[in-house]
């Protein structure tokens, strides 16, 4: 919501409009709105008025004052890119100027019994089933929210994220322990749309027809069981829901699985991304250390 008084309702409008007409995901539209809003909030004027010399000082003020990190930085950036290119369009050598550095840094991993730790520590049943099959499913937060009971084939033991990043339909083997927990969770709130439905006033789920909610759960209620959970347990990482996706590749290509696969499940469009979780074990390594022995031990020569 825009509760800034120079980014007015109009022009706020506007971009909002642009980024859904260009296929933004709803948490883009949020992220690029913001960088707009918090632009307009520090020149004090609305965005359409905004000089280049201005712009200039609020890239500068983020990175050196405020010390944004690179996520927040790269999202403030793009915000801003789109809003001068496309909403309110300004021919600006600072638009081109401005670029960052590509941080590449390896993301946090847990063992398998730290993940159990972790969904092991949940509160509710509700907590417990969604943190379970975020990490066996190896969902990104807003695809596991938005699970849909029509999703699950339980015949052909997969899942169908058609509401993934980048809007890209993929399909993933659904482990039957998964199955058990979401059948068993359902019954709960038989909701006949959602997985994981918002609950009521009183934050209590209700069952059948009484249980009309037209959303699912929110990203808040998540984030703050994983939250308190991770401050509880305290194993020296920042953790997020998105830890519980990287564990499920990690352990994936730990197990065996190919990379090819893993990218397949992951929804990722290069298999360049999925290369990251090689970096997270040494598995691979000491494969590749039995597989070189053997190799040459078997070429060895007699009296060598």
């Amino acid at each position: 919501m825009n509760v800034s008084p120079y980014f007015h309702s109009s022009l706020y409008q506007r971009m909002s409009e642009d980024l859904q007409l260009t296929g933004k995901a709803p948490r883009t539209v949020s992220g690029y709105l913001r960088a707009i809003r918090q632009l307009a909030d520090f020149c004090q004027a609305t965005p359409d008025t905004i000089t280049e010399t201005q712009l200039r000082q609020f890239f500068l003020h983020l990175k050196n004052d405020r010390g944004f990190a690179y996520g927040s930085l790269r999202v403030a950036l793009s915000g801003v890119k789109f809003f001068y290119s496309v909403t309110c369009p300004r021919d600006w050598d600072v638009l081109s100027l401005l670029k960052l550095k590509n941080v590449s840094t390896l993301p946090e991993v847990l063992t398998r019994q730290q993940v159990r730790q972790v969904i092991a520590a949940t509160t509710t049943p509700r907590m417990n089933t969604f943190f379970w099959t975020v990490y066996s499913l190896g969902l990104r937060l807003g695809e596991g929210l938005s699970l849909q009971v029509g999703d699950i084939d339980a015949q052909r033991a997969m899942v169908h994220i058609h509401r993934g990043k980048g809007a890209k339909d993929r399909y993933i083997s659904l482990p039957d322990a998964t199955l058990q927990r979401l059948r068993t969770y359902w019954l709960t709130h038989r909701h006949p749309q959602f997985l994981f439905p918002a609950d009521g006033r009183n934050h209590r789920l209700t069952t059948g027809t009484a249980n009309r909610s037209q959303t699912p759960m929110s990203q808040t209620a998540v984030q703050g069981a994983i939250k308190q959970i991770t401050r509880q347990l305290d194993f020296g990482k920042k953790i997020s829901i998105h830890t519980l996706r990287h564990c499920y590749a990690t352990h994936l290509l730990e197990a065996g699985v190919s990379l090819k696969v893993i990218q397949q499940y992951l929804g990722h469009a290069s298999l360049t991304t999925t290369l990251i979780y090689l970096h997270l074990t040494d598995t691979a390594t000491q494969n590749a250390r039995q597989v070189i022995d053997q190799l040459f031990h078997d070429q060895l020569s007699p009296g060598i």
